[in-house]
């Protein structure tokens, strides 16, 4: 999503009165969130205790009459170069749970200023955004340029899930203030955003997306050599607002496109190595070095590649995948 994505519209066939009395309503119940105070747990989609991360499903507002549905994410923030000194001082209370010889464990309180955590509100929230952060057994698809045509394209055409939220921070009209770099160009352009699972102040959390301004590149699959010279472009002025502007030399970043990706309009994703960004399991990243490579060497490459990925039971895809008899 843009860090936990944001998830695309659903397309649903809603008359449009209610559909505004709906959005109007939840405008209403969120507009002026500054705690969770208003917000109604209802239960845990997905949780990690490693990576400190929780996604909830709840409503924000009154009664059930003008409550609005919502998916909350919550991520504890990691420690701070500038800060830690603060961790070890009389303020973190300690309590002793074991000890051997000289290694000796404790649980312990962090004073306020350290305890800090980052959200991420869906609100209006609909089925496919609780669908999105459930966890769910995953499935592997091993992706025949046949099996392309005739089970996934089609499933992604059917849903024409929106990217007008895509549009809005191409156009300027979202998130404008948030923009790392631009490059106009309709054809090689892009915009450079901050994921929102980085405050932009960690170099090394570091996380950025590249979205391309040109239109209809969908993922991968839709790659061929005539978009090279967008891709280098990316590559390279990607790596040289990231050294201008934080210091991070090429050779520690990672560029990679995700299979499937979250939404279907071509982005790149940019993290610094050593920083365990979300989606770089080899089952879903692709190298953009890689990309450019098969390209150079096949124009077509990714309409004729096998393709591995992995999907959500019961998802959308999953079950197209199931009734395609793929799973049999």
């Amino acid at each position: 999503m843009l860090a936990a994505k944001r998830a695309a519209c659903d397309g649903e066939v809603v008359d449009e009165s209610t559909k505004k009395a709906k959005l109007d309503n939840a405008a209403t119940a969120f507009q002026h969130v500054s705690s969770f105070g208003d917000f109604k747990p209802r239960r845990i989609l997905s949780e990690d205790a490693r990576t400190k991360f929780m996604a909830v499903e709840g409503t924000f507002g009154g009664d059930a009459s003008d409550s609005a549905a919502a998916v909350v994410v919550v991520e504890k923030t990691p420690f701070s170069r500038e800060n830690y000194e603060l961790v070890f001082t009389a303020d973190t209370k300690l309590e002793e749970t074991f000890h051997n010889d000289v290694y000796t464990s404790y649980g312990g309180k962090l004073s306020a200023a350290l305890n800090g955590l980052t959200a991420t509100v869906i609100c209006p929230a609909t089925q496919k955004h609780v669908d999105k952060y459930l966890f769910k057994p995953q499935h592997m698809i091993t992706e025949t340029p046949k099996l392309y045509k005739e089970v996934t394209e089609p499933y992604i055409t059917s849903q024409q899930l929106s990217l007008q939220w895509v549009y809005n921070i191409l156009e300027h009209k979202k998130e404008s203030e948030r923009i790392l770099f631009e490059d106009p160009d309709p054809e090689t352009g892009f915009i450079l955003l901050p994921d929102m699972k980085w405050d932009t102040k960690q170099p090394e959390n570091l996380y950025v997306l590249a979205i391309c301004h040109k239109h209809g590149i969908r993922s991968l699959r839709d790659l061929t050599a005539d978009h090279l010279s967008l891709l280098r472009n990316i590559n390279e002025k990607v790596k040289a607002a990231l050294l201008l502007q934080f210091g991070v030399p090429s050779h520690r970043l990672r560029g990679y496109l995700h299979y499937q990706p979250s939404y279907y309009h071509l982005h790149v994703h940019f993290s610094v190595l050593g920083f365990d960004a979300p989606g770089t399991q080899v089952e879903r990243a692709h190298l953009l070095s890689t990309v450019i490579s098969n390209l150079e060497a096949f124009p077509d490459y990714y309409q004729k590649a096998t393709l591995g990925f992995t999907v959500k039971e019961g998802d959308g895809l999953h079950a197209k995948y199931k009734e395609a008899g793929y799973f049999d």
